[in-house]
């Protein structure tokens, strides 16, 4: 057996659509997306938007288990993972096993919005209030009800397909 040091799944860049090659070229941070029922998934492309209310709107893929409990809940937390975090979003993106399934391992914190780390620096609890076809996915856009920040955390980012954290706060 070999370790790769690299992907050897990865698609080459030359193999890649010009948009796919310029999303890979902007930092983007990594979520977890949890619902009631309980499911959840990675999300990446991801954004905040400040107002009254405030919104939070993100590309999900529509055949996922996590879309199907938010739809059917109507709610679900946003949470921001951090540097420590990445084998929990290499499990709720489907790219680790999850032996038990996606909540058996670590502490969870039980909400009305869904299942949220114990040990998160910040989590938001949102409302679904719309969704329409985007490329590939689901745009999916909820008013953020309440955020909580129990402490500091420094965030995980995702950059030209790999994990990354921020050196300089």
């Amino acid at each position: 057996m070999t370790i790769h040091s690299t992907d050897p799944f990865a698609v080459p860049d030359g193999d890649k659509s010009p948009v796919r090659r310029l999303r890979g070229r902007l930092a983007a941070p990594v979520t977890l997306w949890t619902a009631p029922g309980p499911a959840g998934l990675t999300v990446s492309s991801v954004l905040v938007a400040d107002g009254d209310p405030g919104r939070v709107l993100g590309l999900i893929d529509e055949e996922s288990d996590f879309w199907d409990a938010a739809s059917r809940a109507g709610r679900f937390a946003v949470t921001p993972l951090t540097p420590a975090d990445r084998q929990l979003a290499d499990r709720f993106a489907g790219l680790m096993p999850a032996p038990g399934g996606l909540f058996a391992t670590g502490e969870w914190q039980q909400t009305a919005y869904g299942p949220v780390p114990a040990h998160a620096g910040a989590w938001a609890g949102c409302r679904l209030s719309a969704e329409r076809p985007c490329g590939w996915a689901l745009l999916v856009e909820a008013v953020v009800e309440e955020a909580f920040f129990p402490g500091p955390a420094a965030p995980l980012v995702h950059f030209r397909g790999r994990y990354a954290e921020l050196t300089d706060r």
